[in-house]
């Protein structure tokens, strides 16, 4: 009888115990989500209307005649309570009058916000965003580093990471808890502006890189006081516009959307990144604001993404007036929500509420949409701890830019700066050489930080980054002013990027002073900008700066190229009459020294390329370009040989590194396996350096044409001179499958080539395998 009954329990635990499981699931996601169905029970359209609504902070100042007069931003109260309390507005951002604020004037602007905020009957508070594409880079005295590309150039995933937690630090020291950072896009064209805001070309380098920039941004609790919130930027495929130009169309078939582009989004949402910003532009014919399929099918619905999407600037609006796909202002927000934009940067005025409004009792746009909008905004102001705590305060940040944040900084310029000619090694240059300086990006801040540097173009640089030092001076510093001529030669003028004067007599001058110098240091590149108004018609280098560079040349003394650019202009006219050349992209306020200590020695170069540079003004092709790409075919007439200027991934130094023993811990890899493979190297130097060491696998026959290789792994390492490491990297199928014919990832049977360095090894695959994702 007693074994009867434990039986009858047994089965009845067997059948109950399960649907407890369940009834537990059920209510742990209820509690998880309480607050937030609390909260949304509670309010009005009105309200819900004003979550999704973004401002920008300049229209709540005071006239600018009275804010120049006191050199001061100040907030007209009354613009600012009608806007939140009769609005009901649920976020703003940016900064204003074109310059940078203090933290305690970041401070008492936020705190004034949040005040009036609070007295809402539902005490819901404002999220503040600002772009921080290189630290806080609108905070005076805050850590403003390298731009992505130079991250990228870095190859170093730590030092990145590290960076990105002290702009969390202090952009959260500034009382903002949302950072429009990171670009996940990948760069591919070379012309595009803002290649420089990427990390790179190539999707592993990128999503690399963007990972450990978001999990360093948002750690494991973004309430906590030193994190903000992340922005994955733009969702989708904003980076290849077919022009070159910003914010034109891009065409790009669904099976290399997926398998170039969409990754490092995908990396992005599963690392719990927040919140995304949408492209701007259009992809395949239909803007990306008004794409229902890419921004909730895909977005949210494939990759689960739980956060919110924001509208770039006014780009709602322009749905309407650029990309005349809605007839209306009004119609335009129709579409944008119903496509599953969650947030509207709007960002001057508040029609957008006024029409949304509408639109909901029109029953064009239906609850549940506004509901699942003001869902995922109120569960990122919660789990931002904003409902507990709105504000931050300086004081309670010791660190904000700290010394030992500078010298993490002065590395990531150091480590990113990229040696790409020396020959018969001719740097580093000794101390007591006499060098004469000359080209536009000598002596400019500007051109040394680029866009997105105390204001949104950087402009005001030269005057904000006066107390860091340009190659000019920064090369005074390290030989003495003695030793070092300036002459410009050529000049950026005005505002605008492009513009430039060439003063004849400085000709004049150069060829004179070259006669008692040992060394021509060769200043070229671009003045900064940003976005659109970086805009090209020809990749090359301006014409008077390539004239620059001949009348250097001529002079008879050897020549040293440093090229400060967002993107790599093209110089091939005159780069063989070069004896050296330095490629600093954008490198921040400690670039001009960085550039200084590598020149004369004090710091071995570790820089390699992010992209590949290219070396005709109609040849673009990227590193993992088709094998039909890279032949010259049977005749001087055909033109289809790859032929670049300097690879994707390469970059000398002052040190000498072997590769030797590369190994392969298996032949065939089955399903579930892992593919060990290792590499031995040795700095054969007598110099400490740091190597890149980088991994590329190459698909030998696909059903879908491959590429000639791919970058499937990468580490930095550092070696004494004489000294000897082993590198090993861990591959699975996953690893190396790309998107087949039916849009769905899969790694073919087949043969396998891995690459490190010069040397080679195959492997096979046993099976094809199909991944569901």
């Amino acid at each position: 009888m007693i074994k009867m009954i434990a039986k009858r329990i047994t089965l009845l635990l067997l059948i109950v115990l399960p649907s407890l499981m369940v009834v537990a699931q059920s209510a742990s996601q209820i509690t998880f989500d309480k607050p937030v169905e609390k909260l949304l029970k509670k309010m009005t359209l009105e309200e819900k209307v004003g979550q999704m609504t973004q401002i920008n902070l300049g229209v709540f100042g005071k006239s600018r005649r009275k804010r120049k007069e006191a050199n001061v931003f100040e907030l007209d109260t009354v613009k600012l309570r009608k806007a939140i309390l009769e609005y009901k507005v649920g976020s703003i951002l940016n900064y204003a009058d074109n310059k940078p604020f203090s933290p305690k004037e970041w401070n008492s602007i936020i705190g004034l916000i949040q005040k009036i905020a609070s007295e809402n009957k539902l005490n819901i508070p404002l999220i503040y965003g600002v772009d921080a594409i290189r630290g806080q880079n609108y905070g005076t005295g805050a850590t403003m580093y390298p731009v992505p590309i130079n991250q990228g150039a870095s190859w170093n995933r730590e030092l990145v990471s590290k960076l990105g937690e002290i702009s969390a630090y202090e952009t959260r020291a500034c009382g903002i808890p949302w950072a429009f950072s990171p670009v996940l896009g990948v760069g591919r064209d070379p012309r595009w502006p803002r290649l420089f805001e990427t990390f790179g070309e190539d999707v592993y380098l990128v999503s690399e890189m963007g990972v450990g920039t978001i999990k360093a941004y948002e750690g494991d609790d973004i309430s906590n006081p030193t994190k903000v919130a992340s922005c994955m930027k733009h969702f989708l495929g904003y980076s290849v516009p077919a022009s070159g130009k910003d914010r034109t169309p891009a065409y790009i078939p669904e099976r290399q959307l997926r398998e170039y582009f969409l990754p490092s989004f995908k990396k992005a949402v599963d690392a719990g990144a927040h919140t995304v910003m949408i492209n701007s532009a259009e992809v395949n014919g239909i803007p990306v604001h008004a794409n229902y399929n890419l921004l909730t099918n895909l977005l949210k619905k494939e990759l689960g993404f739980e956060g919110f999407a924001v509208s770039d600037w006014e780009d709602i609006i322009y749905l309407y007036s650029r990309h005349h796909v809605a007839a209306s202002e009004k119609e335009a927000t129709k579409i944008a929500i119903n496509a599953g934009v969650d947030m509207s940067m709007v960002p001057v005025k508040f029609t957008f509420v006024n029409y949304l409004i509408e639109l909901v009792n029109e029953g064009e746009v239906s609850m549940e949409r506004i509901d699942d909008a003001v869902r995922r905004i109120l569960k990122v102001k919660m789990e931002l701890g904003l409902f507990k705590e709105s504000l931050t305060y300086i004081e309670d940040y010791p660190e904000y830019g700290s010394e030992a944040s500078a010298q993490l900084n002065r590395q990531l310029s150091e480590e990113s700066v990229t040696l790409l000619k020396n020959e018969d090694n001719i740097l580093p240059l000794k101390k007591d050489s006499k060098v004469l300086l000359v080209g536009p990006t000598a002596n400019s801040m500007r051109a040394l930080l680029g866009g997105w540097s105390y204001s949104w173009s950087g402009d005001i640089a030269n005057e904000k980054g006066a107390e860091f030092n340009t190659i000019v001076e920064a090369v005074e510093a390290k030989i003495g002013k003695e030793n070092a001529t300036f002459i410009p030669g050529v000049q950026f003028t005005g505002r605008r990027y492009y513009q430039e004067e060439l003063p004849e007599n400085d000709f004049v001058a150069i060829k004179e002073k070259a006669k008692e110098v040992d060394y021509i240091l060769l200043c070229l590149g671009e003045n900064s900008y940003v976005e659109t108004s970086g805009n090209l018609t020809d990749l090359a280098i301006s014409e008077n700066q390539q004239r620059l560079a001949q009348l250097a040349s001529e002079t008879g003394k050897p020549v040293i190229l440093i090229m400060a650019e967002g993107r790599p202009r093209v110089i091939s006219a005159f780069e063989e009459k070069m004896n050296a050349v330095l490629m600093g992209y954008l490198p921040g306020v400690y670039g001009g020294d960085a550039i200084a200590d590598i020149l004369f020695g004090d710091v071995n170069p570790s820089g390699k390329l992010p992209i590949t540079y290219p070396k005709r003004p109609n040849s673009y092709t990227t590193y993992d370009h088709k094998y039909t790409e890279g032949k010259s075919g049977n005749s001087s007439l055909y033109k289809t040989k790859w032929d670049v200027q300097w690879p994707f991934g390469y970059g000398m130094s002052y040190s000498t590194f072997e590769y030797s023993n590369l190994k392969l811990d298996k032949k065939e890899l089955g399903e579930n396996e892992v593919l060990t493979i290792s590499v031995d190297v040795t700095n054969t130097s007598d110099r400490k350096g740091k190597e890149v060491v980088q991994l590329f696998i190459s698909d030998l026959y696909a059903s879908i044409t491959p590429s000639v290789k791919r970058l499937r792994g990468f580490e930095k390492i550092s070696l004494d001179a004489g000294e000897t490491k082993t590198v090993t990297f861990s591959v699975r199928p996953r690893d190396i499958a790309f998107v087949n014919q039916q849009n769905k990832w899969m790694a073919e049977k087949g043969q396998f080539k891995v690459l490190i360095y010069q040397l080679k090894e195959n492997f096979s695959l046993k099976n094809s395998i199909v991944f569901e994702e």
